[in-house]
């Protein structure tokens, strides 16, 4: 190479940049070497520069001017992940770039479904509202066959008695122990002054066992009996609260998420359902009782969901209905309700809000009634048995229920 081609050359590669470390960047030389035809003396053939080019020099600093295609890395290949597509991590690139933790989610989830979920309903009102067939309903299952359907005289005769019925449900790999507390006579005699002091009683006795379960050495396999959610039946025959049912909401309204339903509204009209709503929640407002009341949305969630949930909170209370009877309506069994003059589906939205209390109940908030019962009303009730045992240094025991 004669002395005018060394300088053209020179010339050519006066752009290439030098980085701190006083390298030369391969960006910029493969950016300013010429795409002309060339002639290796190692190599007897004349290639085309097209991001393909050999070179000759030992030092050791030029083994990085390599094909592109033929970049490969030291690393040792990334295990295998044992979550699968669950694994946010998918791409080699994201791997180099994040930590690990973005799985922590994903731990909870597997440990939460391995241990499983428990969930305490308790269903108040008087007998014939069908209470227990709305229990069925919702969970599809049958929690009450051998019960025993009293006549008028052994209801007159019967006290308010708490019972207990528990089932194991299973769903898609998720076990759910779910727990049924009924109120069997509630209202059901002349004098029901005081029925609903068995059901304040019994919310309170569950309190002080977690208390004492809590303080106690073991506290690794915790029962959790608390009440998260009553469903508080209203009588759909009268024009709106009764005095029983202001002074029971009031009672328990700082013990437990009440959640008001119109039982039986297959047998109002649209418009007296609408009407007996609009009573039912004017009569709350003046009484100043305290109902469950919906969390608002995050900034971040879709428009689908703020759509659903405004639903439900313009469906409260939740006129409702129940079956245990399937029935073929144009090919398709659902559980509805056989008239002569038609077929009520249970999980019509247009024939009851039972959609709107079940998705509430069971798809969106359930988790929500149990954070309220744990931060809210168990905290409160743990206040104010401190403050009265710092006064009186006696340690309260309300566990005195007949179950």
């Amino acid at each position: 190479m004669n002395k005018a081609h060394r300088q053209k050359k020179a010339f050519q590669f006066s752009s290439l940049t030098i980085d701190e470390t006083g390298n030369l960047s391969l960006e910029s030389f493969l950016r300013e070497f010429p795409q002309d035809s060339y002639s290796c003396p190692s190599h007897q053939s004349t290639g085309s520069m097209s991001r393909n080019f050999c070179y000759s020099s030992p030092l050791p600093e030029h083994r990085y001017l390599a094909t592109p295609s033929s970049w490969t890395s030291d690393r040792p290949p990334r295990p295998k992940s044992p979550w699968g597509c669950l694994d946010p991590y998918t791409t080699e690139d994201q791997d180099r770039e994040y930590v690990g933790f973005a799985t922590l989610p994903n731990q909870v989830h597997r440990k939460s479904v391995k241990k499983g979920f428990e969930f305490t309903l308790m269903v108040v009102g008087e007998s014939g509202l069908g209470k227990s067939t709305l229990v069925n309903s919702l969970f599809l299952t049958d929690l009450y066959k051998d019960r025993k359907v009293l006549n008028a005289e052994e209801r007159l005769a019967q006290t308010v008695g708490i019972t207990k019925n528990t089932v194991c449900i299973e769903e898609k790999g998720v076990k759910l122990k779910l727990n049924i507390v009924d109120t069997q006579g509630y209202g059901d005699t002349i004098n029901s002054t005081d029925s609903y002091k068995c059901v304040s009683d019994y919310i309170d006795c569950q309190f002080e066992q977690y208390r004492r379960d809590e303080i106690g050495l073991d506290r690794k396999n915790i029962q959790d009996n608390r009440v998260h959610c009553c469903l508080y039946f209203i009588s759909p025959f009268g024009h709106g609260l009764r005095p029983l049912d202001v002074e029971c909401m009031r009672a328990l309204q700082d013990k437990v998420n009440i959640i008001p339903v119109v039982a039986k509204s297959d047998g109002l009209t649209y418009d007296e359902v609408k009407k007996k709503k609009i009573r039912i929640l004017s009569e709350i407002d003046k009484y100043r009782l305290k109902i469950y009341q919906f969390p608002d949305c995050d900034s971040d969630e879709d428009e689908e969901f703020r759509r659903q949930d405004m639903e439900l909170k313009r469906s409260v209370p939740f006129a409702v209905i129940g079956s245990n009877m399937m029935v073929d309506v144009n090919g398709r069994w659902i559980r509805a309700r056989l008239y002569p003059w038609g077929v009520v589906e249970v999980e019509n939205p247009y024939h009851s809000d039972f959609v709107h209390l079940r998705n509430m109940l069971v798809r969106t908030h359930m988790q929500d009634l149990k954070d309220m019962t744990h931060d809210t009303h168990y905290e409160s009730y743990r206040a104010q048995l401190l403050c009265r045992s710092q006064h009186t240094d006696v340690d309260y025991d309300f566990c005195h229920t007949t179950i």
